[in-house]
């Protein structure tokens, strides 16, 4: 049985979501303030957590950073009331992979978990060891790490699934309609360019110090990735 961490304050809230992921099979815990979670988190190991962003002691902020600190991969879904673009942005930089606003749909919550967990699943049974690697770039699927030349980069969360994202898809031109899709979850919008910003700190820690680039751009089309020209 998966186990799921719930951490809420709104008390009616979280008993809802508590019910309804145990009546389809999975075993959950709650914590109604960010301390609570934040011992939770230390002392058992869980497949997801569900974290609310205003949250008393501790928010859901520090608590992504606690849950990054310990365990990598674990899949971390934002459950909050707040909506507005900053805080979706802070959320993914800090390590968040989905963003869900109040009020929600059941539904499309259980929907949203159980493909993270097929998800985290399905990458742990291609073993721990699973890299990507292109030209002299490598990436450990595993331990989130990237290299070049053998140096190894420090990525934020969100610059690390950009390029991971680019990666898995080597040689193909991905659209900016896609990329906001899919790393980042949200409807593509053409007043911002929150992408072209990732892609630039891409290039300076991925490109810069190297003659053959690898991050590229198809004018009107989007961005790919490829040891070719």
């Amino acid at each position: 049985m998966q186990k799921i961490l719930v951490v809420e304050d709104e008390v009616k809230v979280a008993n809802a979501v508590k019910k309804g992921l145990e009546e389809n099979g999975f075993d959950v815990d709650l914590a109604y303030d960010g301390r609570m979670g934040k011992s939770l988190v230390v002392s058992n190991n869980y497949d997801l957590v569900i974290l609310d962003l205003n949250l008393p002691h501790s928010n859901g902020y520090e608590l992504c950073e606690v849950i990054r600190a310990k365990n990598i991969r674990i899949p971390i879904i934002m459950l909050t009331a707040l909506g507005g673009m900053e805080d979706k942005m802070q959320a993914f930089e800090l390590g968040a992979d989905d963003y869900l606003v109040k009020p929600f749909d059941f539904r499309e919550l259980l929907a949203r978990i159980r493909v993270f967990l097929k998800r985290a699943g399905a990458e742990t049974a291609q073993g721990t060891n699973y890299k990507i690697t292109i030209s002299d770039l490598e990436i450990d699927r595993e331990k989130k790490e990237v290299s070049r030349g053998g140096r190894k980069i420090a990525l934020t969360a969100k610059e690390y699934q950009l390029l991971e994202f680019l990666a898995l898809h080597k040689g193909k031109v991905i659209s900016k309609l896609t990329i906001a899709e899919k790393v980042w979850d949200i409807d593509f919008d053409t007043g911002t360019n929150v992408i072209e910003v990732y892609m630039n700190f891409l290039r300076k820690k991925i490109d810069k110090d190297f003659d053959n680039k690898l991050l590229h751009t198809k004018t009107g089309m989007g961005y790919y990735l490829s040891e070719e020209q």
